[in-house]
């Protein structure tokens, strides 16, 4: 007999092949400061609904610059502010944990005739009329691929590499702590389907504008540690970008330098958002430590993410900001005094 959570996750993939069965029209989203498998979602998306003579519009909030290492995919066509006809189409949110991130027009959701929710963390709210949230999958790209065969989607090289791109990213490489046997028999697939390894590789991983390195130089300088090591703090000022030439997605992946430290076990890197005036600070967490949920930590500052990846704005200052992340490690880091 099944497990609860897995007939609840049956019923919800049923749910929402059915809520795309029905409807015609749709607009795709995902997250601020998109990574590679909120790129490759909303990619990998539109093609599937093209596929199945639907019309599919690419949106995404504000007007911050995608990261460069992602200019290749094929985005053509992605809107910075909602379109004009956005309250007659269906909302597909796509691994966003929280309306909130899905930039500051909330009216979007609530103008939307349906609003559909797809996404693989755990915290995940469910704010969609339809949610399809699972967990232990290793990116929302995966999940996709569970709905597309519900839909009868042809798997082409061109959504098997927007699909691979997501999990390859979000497993770093298939070093992560959630890189399951499905999701490795899934890359399988997705090789076979077309996708293009080495390209990716080539474009994500080997494409890096040297301002980043400047960038990573100034972020490595900063670094300061704390509690005996356990704790590592970088921080870059909107000063730091300038003098790098460098925009906001630069900063993308600097964090997982500091996180290899030996006998570290929480990562914080806060930013200073170049193109935005005023306080607002942003901020990454990551750790290794099993005994550390960073998502929490996150949460109480109106963020969310992964267990051992997630992220919060703040207003606070930079030493405000840290004081707030050594006190929620101490309460939840095992040993601390």
């Amino acid at each position: 007999m099944s497990s609860p959570q897995r007939n609840t996750q049956t019923t919800d993939l049923v749910a929402v092949a059915d809520a795309i069965r029905s409807h015609d029209r749709f607009l795709l989203t995902t997250h601020e400061n998109p990574d590679g498998d909120a790129l490759g979602s909303i990619v990998a998306m539109k093609l599937a609904l093209e596929q199945l003579g639907k019309d599919a519009v690419l949106y995404l909030s504000g007007s911050v610059p995608l990261p460069h290492e992602y200019a290749f995919m094929p985005l053509h066509g992605l809107e910075r502010t909602p379109p004009g006809d956005a309250a007659e189409r269906v909302v597909v949110a796509l691994d966003c944990a929280t309306e909130r991130r899905l930039g500051p027009d909330l009216g979007l959701l609530e103008r939307a005739p349906l609003v559909v929710n797809v996404d693989h963390h755990h915290d995940n709210t469910r704010f969609g009329h339809v949610s399809l949230v699972v967990p232990d999958a290793s990116s929302t790209g995966e999940i996709l691929r569970d709905l597309f065969q519900e839909l009868g989607v042809q798997l082409t090289p061109e959504i098997a590499e927007a699909l691979y791109i997501g999990l390859v990213t979000d497993t770093g490489r298939f070093q992560y702590a959630n890189t399951t046997p499905k999701a490795l028999r899934l890359a399988a697939e997705l090789v076979e389907a077309g996708a293009d390894v080495h390209r990716v590789f080539q474009d994500v991983y080997e494409n890096v504008a040297f301002a980043k390195i400047k960038l990573l130089a100034r972020a490595l300088e900063r670094a300061r540690v704390f509690e005996g090591g356990r704790i590592i703090v970088s921080d870059l000022e909107r000063s730091d970008f300038d003098a790098a030439g460098a925009e906001e997605p630069f900063a993308e992946g600097i964090i997982d330098f500091l996180r290899a430290v030996e006998g570290t076990e929480l990562v914080a890197l806060i930013r200073e958002p170049p193109t935005q005036n005023g306080p607002t600070r942003r901020v990454s967490l990551r750790t290794r430590a099993e005994g550390i949920d960073v998502s929490a930590i996150a949460r109480k500052s109106g963020g969310g993410g992964h267990r051992q990846a997630a992220g919060f704005s703040s207003e606070d200052s930079t030493d405000e900001i840290i004081d707030f992340i050594r006190r929620e490690f101490l309460e939840q880091a095992p040993g601390a005094s």
